[in-house]
């Protein structure tokens, strides 16, 4: 067990890291993971427990946590009739789908490689959101029958190898779609439950080694990080969500894009060095 003057600050930076998780999953409608992915990283790894499954257990956390957020953030946003249920329950079982399959797929993969996976989609969002127009189109309406369950599909396989709530991709796909971006991010918050609670139930039977696995883990997903984490997050999403009704749309997309490439950076770095 690590001594207090260790254990202290890293609980201090879980607790400011989860609380700034919380206001951007409400406010960009992310879910959080994209904070708390590398969050649980080094505080796990600072504690001594790195290891090739890792971050099976920092992804499994963070989708853990999103149950909690997605529900408090959709929540705001339907108070305020900014949730596009219809996008929500066409959308909703191909999601659950691949997030399924992601979940068998991070199984067998390290962390140095779901280090790197989740650095350079990153980056390739944030570019997006940073030099793309808001005048760009592929469609004035959402993908229908067929190509939807194969897109929604992607988006949950892809945000359980990142631990996020897809609204990374739903934001973007949403806005391409002539979905309005304020619409975009309320409905996108709703994308993380139809990932997070069948990839979290899935990540419960997956087997981390007793040696490397932190304190109070069960399966892939630590309690004791999760606890904390959405100690905070349930405070400071819903504040989030108000926050994002009273921004302009260009600062919520620059916003997204400058917090979404550092981190992206700082994870390649890790992954690689």
């Amino acid at each position: 067990m690590p001594e207090l003057p260790t254990l202290l600050p890293l609980v201090g930076l879980l607790v400011a890291s989860s609380a700034f998780a919380g206001l951007i999953a409400g406010l960009l409608g992310v879910g959080g993971g994209i904070l708390l992915v590398p969050s649980f990283l080094f505080t796990f790894e600072t504690l001594g427990y790195g290891s090739p499954q890792l971050m099976q257990v920092c992804l499994a956390t963070s989708l853990a946590t999103i149950i909690v957020t997605s529900i408090r953030s959709v929540a705001a946003h339907n108070r305020k009739g900014a949730v596009d249920w219809q996008i929500l329950k066409r959308w909703a079982p191909g999601i659950a789908l691949g997030a399924l399959v992601g979940v068998l797929t991070v199984s067998r993969l390290d962390s140095a490689f779901l280090q790197a996976l989740f650095g350079c989609v990153a980056i390739v969002i944030g570019l997006y959101f940073a030099f793309g127009r808001r005048s760009w189109r592929l469609s004035d309406r959402m993908p229908g029958a067929g190509l939807r369950e194969l897109i929604a599909s992607g988006i949950g396989f892809l945000s359980v190898l990142m631990g996020i709530g897809g609204g990374s991709f739903a934001v973007p796909l949403m806005t391409l779609c002539s979905v309005p971006m304020h619409r975009a991010v309320a409905t996108a918050a709703g994308f993380g439950l139809s990932i997070a609670l069948p990839s979290v139930l899935a990540f419960f039977f997956v087997e981390i080694p007793e040696a490397v696995r932190p304190p109070l883990t069960l399966g892939a997903v630590n309690l004791g990080a999760f606890v904390v984490a959405i100690s905070m997050t349930l405070i400071t999403a819903p504040l989030g969500a108000r926050l994002a009704h009273a921004v302009e749309e260009r600062t919520l997309r620059r916003t997204f894009a400058v917090f979404i490439l550092v981190v992206a950076a700082n994870m390649l770095r890790k992954s690689f060095f």
